[in-house]
């Protein structure tokens, strides 16, 4: 019997949208449509994350995206200096009322239209799937649809997961798709899920693309051994610690080594090193794949992933990574894959480069273990035939249910 249609919903969505769980989302509509899934986008008329959260640049109403249905529709205007007062709060480790927690919730990006709508089709839907969880969109759309409602959360051990209201809604949900076991284990200990059907499903990962070190590094002039950061370049991706720990590495060590930075945004490099730094920005894709395969490592330095595409990237081109030891997901990964080393203090930074710069065959095997781990686990077909399985459970268990 063929599945009725999944709704995923997101706050922001567009053919070209940077982040994440955006991207995440549109790989997997388009490997789940392209299998026969019939998939549809809701989400509002917002540009993305950076722009104003109550302006609708959208037009509302329905377009095709690469085939498939985007539903869109417009926000309401609301109080985001209340927002904001709130969320310094929330980020400067201060405690927050569960008044000012609504206040959070009900001033950001938010569209009544969209709840109604997701209320009055339900029926028409096997399942609605929200991403990521802590916006307007995923906690009010959720109660408009709870017996059918489906979170990605993208869950990181961050103040805004210790909410009282998510910790009230997350209990109620049908079900929660989790990138890692690390990412589940944390929603456990923070919620109360014994009703709630939870998988650890992983993420899909485009495995079908070549790489080439010679070309990175003729394009780029780059004769020295490396490392690479890729990512967006700020202290809330840990990166300040990476540059830090950097520089004490170059006034320790005189092996030549370079620090390549792929990606958005900006960290101030200390003049010391700055000769040793090539801060590249944003690249073609294939020169990033270029790039992993020529370095020593991938160094993942945030505390805060749920997945991390760039550590699989680097695996998929047969190269190591070095990723902090206080990060669960990533640091399960890398024990798990055998692929990987971690990091706390700068010196656990230090050996673990040289101990992969040092020992070509160890680095190599890592390498290969972490191709065999991504494709064994991530390859796009995989995560397709998961998510398949898990609707037909879905459905099996609403035809049970409307029989009784």
């Amino acid at each position: 019997m063929k599945l009725k249609k999944v709704g995923f919903v997101i706050p922001w969505y567009h053919k070209d949208i940077p982040g994440g769980a955006e991207m995440e989302l549109r790989g997997t509509v388009g490997h789940l449509h392209a299998s026969g899934v019939a998939v549809e986008i809701i989400t509002t008329c917002v540009k993305d994350f950076n722009s104003d959260w109550t302006e609708n640049y959208f037009k509302e109403g329905i377009e095709e995206i690469d085939g498939v249905v985007t539903r869109r529709f417009k926000v309401r205007k609301g109080n985001l200096e209340a927002f904001h007062k709130v969320n310094y709060k929330i980020m400067n480790n201060l405690p927050i009322s569960i008044e000012e927690e609504d206040i959070f919730l009900e001033e950001m990006v938010n569209s009544p239209d969209m709840y109604q709508y997701i209320e009055d089709n339900k029926d028409d839907y096997l399942a609605f799937v929200f991403i990521p969880y802590m916006f307007g969109t995923t906690y009010f759309g959720m109660q408009a649809c709870l017996e059918k409602a489906v979170l990605i959360p993208c869950l990181h051990d961050e103040n805004y997961a210790y909410f009282r209201r998510f910790k009230e809604l997350f209990s109620k949900v049908n079900s929660i798709i989790f990138h890692a076991q690390p990412e589940m284990d944390l929603a456990n200990r923070l919620y109360d899920l014994s009703k709630v059907k939870t998988i650890a499903m992983g993420e899909g990962v485009e495995t079908d693309f070549e790489y080439n070190e010679v070309r990175f590094r003729k394009k780029y002039n780059v004769k020295e051994p490396y490392i690479i950061y890729a990512g967006r370049k700020d202290s809330a991706k840990n990166v300040d610690t990476l540059i830090t720990y950097f520089k004490e590495y170059k006034s320790r060590n005189a092996n030549g080594m370079k620090l390549v930075l792929i990606g958005g945004g900006s960290m101030e490099i200390p003049p010391e090193i700055q000769d040793d730094v090539m801060d590249l920005g944003f690249v073609p894709i294939q020169d990033k794949y270029d790039a992993c395969a020529g370095s020593v490592l991938l160094c993942q330095p945030s505390k805060n992933e749920s997945f991390s595409i760039v550590i699989m990237e680097s695996w998929l081109c047969e190269r190591p990574v070095l990723v902090h030891k206080r990060c669960n997901v990533t640091h399960y990964f890398a024990e798990a894959s055998k692929a990987g080393l971690y990091f706390d203090t700068y010196f656990e930074f230090e050996g673990s480069i040289n101990y992969i710069y040092n020992n070509v065959e160890v680095a190599k095997k890592m390498g290969q273990n972490g191709r065999a781990f991504v494709l064994s686990n991530f390859k796009w077909d995989v995560i397709v035939e998961r998510f398949v399985e898990f609707f037909e459970k879905v459905r099996e268990h609403e035809e049970e249910n409307s029989d009784n």
